[in-house]
């Protein structure tokens, strides 16, 4: 089987290793498979991909868009390593406002399917790391959204660094929940 599956804590996560097959050569895997994945009940089509480079300590999120735009978002690290987060936004799951989070890395080759109804981000473990992500839906501006990745109330637990995490001005400005959702 060329990836395993493995339900996450919160509803519809999902963490997805690939197999791997490794020679004298390198190695080879596939990183997305319609069937296989739909097998494991990910069958949402994915009509956008991004490409993101960071430096260490670069905290990009938390990101969602609103319906009818809301996106699902299948990521993966194939450079570098990042500590990525995802938090249950959907006010009607038994989940809401909890999050999960997860290493990914090069090394590890781990993807991880964040569904639409989460506000996802990733903070960067290493110097130029690269962080790849299908979108469920495309980018539509008017439907951003974000919560501060700092909110006391979510409490998320970002790795320590041992330096403050290099934040965009429009990333350090979004609400915190109880200021209430843009």
């Amino acid at each position: 089987m060329p990836f395993e599956f493995i339900p996450g804590p919160l509803k519809g996560i999902v963490i997805i290793r690939p197999g791997v097959f490794p020679d004298e050569r390198g190695f080879f895997f596939e990183s997305y498979k319609h069937s296989e994945f739909c097998k494991a009940g990910i069958t949402e089509t994915f009509v956008q991909d991004n490409h993101s480079r960071s430096n260490r300590a670069v905290l990009r999120g938390l990101h969602y868009q609103n319906s009818p735009h809301a996106q699902g978002k299948l990521v993966r690290v194939v450079r570098g390593a990042v500590w990525d987060v995802a938090v249950d936004i959907r006010p009607d799951s038994e989940t809401y406002l909890e999050w999960f989070g997860i290493e990914l890395s090069e090394e590890n080759r781990t993807m991880f399917y964040v569904p639409a109804g989460f506000a996802h981000g990733f903070l960067t473990l290493k110097d130029d790391t690269e962080f790849l992500y299908k979108c469920t839906a495309e980018y539509h501006k008017a439907s951003e959204a974000g919560i501060r990745y700092n909110d006391p109330k979510l409490a998320i637990k970002w790795p320590d660094l041992g330096t403050a995490a290099l934040v965009s001005t429009k990333d350090d400005v979004l609400p915190r929940l109880d200021q209430g959702k843009e």
